[in-house]
């Protein structure tokens, strides 16, 4: 990986697999809440997934920083080329397509949850956001496609601002769903491959 971040404005860029990333998150969230619910139950589902949590002063500023970041990573995707034709865009792509099917994964089992029960089934038993696992998964694909060293940089000090910004969402859910989350907080991990711990 070079040392100076690559700025090269084209059509084969970063850009291309950002927006496939951020279209299929947000479009397959509607499309599965509508397939799984319909009417009342569509807008709960919904209500459900867009509630957001209250957080703390601290958390607000993590929040903000880590938003920052990730409007920063989509501008200068605009500006990274993909090195087509090599092995780093091959391994790189399919990393990538290991977060984009894991993240559709989640959201499947978030919306056939019941509503009134915390997602524990499926990918949600590795891990307690597993949505936010497989954003960082296609980060670091995308990084090692475009054999980008601050890609990589940047997923993984996004991914340590989220490890404290979930707390907030930890304690929505705890409000929300009582001792069913606390169970699961217990014998689920926030990350996959990193042990249970006192969060």
């Amino acid at each position: 990986m070079s040392l100076v971040p690559a700025f090269e404005l084209g059509l084969w860029n970063a850009w291309i697999l950002v927006l496939l990333m951020f279209g299929i998150v947000i479009g397959l969230s509607f499309l599965i809440i509508s397939l799984f619910f319909n009417g009342a139950k569509s807008r709960e589902s919904y209500r459900r997934h867009s509630t957001s949590p209250k957080y703390s002063g601290f958390e607000k500023k993590l929040n903000y920083v880590a938003t920052i970041m990730l409007y920063g990573t989509l501008a200068y995707s605009v500006f990274l080329p993909l090195k087509l034709g090599t092995g780093w865009f091959y391994g790189g792509l399919s990393i990538y397509l290991f977060g984009l099917i894991f993240g559709f994964v989640a959201m499947i089992n978030f919306a056939a949850a019941p509503l009134d029960k915390p997602a524990t089934d499926g990918v949600y038993r590795f891990s307690r956001h597993p949505m936010y696992f497989s954003m960082f998964v296609m980060f670091i694909g995308i990084g090692v496609a475009c054999f980008s060293w601050v890609f990589v940089l940047v997923a993984m000090i996004w991914l340590a601002l989220s490890d404290r910004g979930v707390v907030a969402e930890e304690r929505l859910c705890l409000e929300t769903y009582g001792e069913a989350y606390r169970e699961y907080l217990s014998r689920t991990p926030r990350w996959i491959g990193i042990p249970r711990r006192s969060d």
